[in-house]
Parts: C-alpha cells; structure tokens; sequence
C-alpha cells in the first residue's frame, strides 16, 4: 500500500528535514512552511521514525480537501478507508486546530470527524459501538483557510524525545533544534566539538550521535508499532538496518563546560543513556575563563537570554565575554544562537551567516562565523 506522509518540523528547518529523507532513499520529497510531503509504505514509515533528526513527527496524510461547512468535513471524513488502520478494538482520538476558516470551534470539529469515522466504522465492522480499549490511532486534523488535513500520528511521543534526556535545566533546547545547529555547523566524524554553556548537554549529545551516525529514534518506541495494520517486522528491520550504519573508528570528541555542577551531572547522565559518553567531558568552568584549544574546534552554543534564563543586561554582557573570547583564527568555527537582534554588535562582529530559526515560540537568529 502507497501512502502519503508528512512530517512538521519547526520553521526554518524544512530543507534540511527534506535533504535528509532523501538522502535515506526516501521518494516524492517535498518540503512546505512547517512540513515535509513523502510517499512510501511501512517500511518508509519505519525509516522515517527511526532516522529523522529534524521532524517533530511523522503522519499519514489521509486526506486533503475544501470545507465550509460540518456536513461537508463528515461526508469528506467518511470517504477515507479507515478500516485499512483501525481495528475493530482500537483506539482513535481526535485532536486538531482551526486557523483562519470557516469552521473554527475545535470541538464541534472533533465531535463531527469522531461521528463520521464511527459512522464508516460501524458500517465496515457491523457493529453498534467501539470499546477502544486497544492500541491507540491518534487522529490529528488542521483546517487552516478552509482546508482541512486529516492525519494519523505514527510517532506518539514528538521525534524530539529521542529517549536520552531524562533530565534536564530550567530552559532546554529541544533535540530536533540542536540537531539542525549540529549540521549547520558542518560537524563530521572527526571533528571536536565545544559548547562552552552546556546545561544539560543536548547540543554536544546531538553533535556525537551525528559524529557516529547514530539514529535519533534508535532507542525508542512508537505509537504505531502497536497497531494492528502494522507488519510485524518492519521495525526491527529498520533498527537493524540503524545499527549496522552505527561508526566506531571516527576520531570525534567533545567538551561541554557550565558554571552549574548539577546541570552537568544531568548532561554526564544524558550521555550515558545516548550511548555517547565516552566521547564528551563536562567540567565546570565560567565563560569568563573559557579558552580555545588548539588545531580546529568548533564552538556550538545556547547561551541563556532574557527570555528564558537572565535579565536582558546579563546576556548582553555575556555576550561581550563570548566576543572576546571567541576569537577569529584559523581552524576555528562559531555557531551560536540568540533571539537578540543586537547580537552581533553586541559581540562585536558581523556574522559570517546568518539564518532564522525558532527556539519554541521566539524567533531567533542563527549566527555562524568560521572565517
């Protein structure tokens, strides 16, 4: 069976969400504002999952169409062949959003998409009423300008919780984010990696698992693994196929430093659980005493801002430390990401590049120097 899917991503990150489908062999890739389109079957499926650093989940795209009014989205509901996924037993709540369109009580959208997947159900199984006591099909529906997409989550728990993070400091960066500042700092199998305001450790976790090429879902579980539609092998194929791929013989290191003993305890923990410990060191060290290591070193960090962690004033000076002490040599690359629009003058030069990304809900900016 040919299914179509798409996987949302945070903004700014749909090129390199889509390069890296392809780049797994998957077809029919196309990258939109917030999302990726792909074709393929279970095993794509499994694949995608099991492999995706950037997408925050995978979805069956059951269905796409105009709509203006309840009657419509129920008869368009009951066109699509649920019966194909949903077992007579299982489970399948509705969830979705409204934006700008004709019908915009959440609700009263749920109430009629649940109505008419029971409806088409009921007629297919010949039965009166559903138990949903098995495994669960989360059904996800956007109408946004009067369109509506209507979804099955494969993933469960978002792409982002790759299963080594079970702890973290007061303001995280997500996995999928990280990932992203990962490759566009170009970080390669042999590379030595620094982010000199670790917390919990996410970015240099981030930049070893793509050092060693392991799979962000590797050690996880999914939603859709319970389904009853499922293929049973399918992914155990894929992880053994993830493992296989896993490198050893690469040269990578990393070193994080934080002022907070407890944070980096968190970070030691999470790199254990990823598999990665034996290629980074945590050590408490100030900014102010941080100091760049010889032959090449690329610096990747978060640094705490006034909408999260410090007063605007603090990050403003912390800024101007990370100026003076990253210095413009040879051999030296700096990625950092920040929402404040005077950063670089602040840090006192212009970034090499400079690219848009979300961090949640903030816009920020991600500057990059290597020159």
């Amino acid at each position: 069976m040919e299914l179509r899917f798409t996987a949302p991503c945070i903004f700014g990150l749909e090129g390199l969400c889509a390069n890296e489908l392809r780049f797994h062999g998957i077809e029919n890739v196309s990258a939109e504002n917030g999302r990726v389109i792909f074709t393929g079957d279970y095993s794509t499926l499994a694949k995608a999952n099991i492999n995706s650093h950037y997408a925050e989940r995978i979805l069956i795209l059951l269905a796409e169409f105009e709509v203006h009014t309840f009657d419509e989205l129920f008869e368009n509901v009951k066109k699509i062949n649920w019966e194909d996924f949903i077992g007579s037993s299982e489970a399948f709540p509705v969830k979705g959003r409204c934006l700008n369109s004709d019908l915009m009580s959440v609700p009263d959208c749920q109430k009629i998409i649940k109505k008419s997947i029971v409806t088409r159900l009921s007629e297919k199984y010949m039965l009166p009423w559903f138990d949903e006591t098995g495994a669960t099909h989360q059904i996800q529906f956007l109408i946004f300008n009067n369109k509506a997409s209507i979804m099955l989550d494969t993933s469960g728990s978002g792409l982002h919780k790759r299963g080594y993070r079970a702890q973290s400091n007061d303001a995280p960066i997500k996995e999928t984010l990280a990932a992203a500042m990962v490759e566009l700092s170009r970080v390669r199998s042999n590379h030595f990696v620094t982010d000199p305001m670790c917390g919990s450790g996410t970015i240099l976790i981030e930049a070893a698992m793509k050092a060693l090429n392991i799979a962000p879902g590797l050690n996880r579980y999914f939603a859709c693994e319970k389904w009853k539609c499922m293929p049973a092998d399918v992914f155990e194929r894929e992880r053994e196929s993830a493992r296989e791929k896993i490198r050893t013989d690469c040269t990578f290191r990393a070193v994080g430093y934080d002022i907070d003993e407890s944070a980096l305890e968190v970070a030691r923990r999470n790199a254990e659980l990823a598999g990665v410990a034996d290629r980074i060191s945590f050590n408490k060290r100030d900014i102010k005493n941080f100091v760049l290591d010889e032959g090449f070193q690329t610096v990747i960090t978060n640094p705490p801002y006034g909408e999260r962690l410090l007063d605007v004033k603090s990050a403003e000076q912390l800024y101007k430390i990370m100026g003076e002490k990253f210095l413009k040599l040879k051999g030296k690359s700096y990625t950092i990401i920040s929402p404040d629009d005077d950063f670089e003058k602040i840090f006192g030069r212009k970034a090499d590049k400079r690219r848009k990304l979300y961090n949640g809900t903030l816009k920020c900016q991600l500057y990059m120097f290597f020159k």
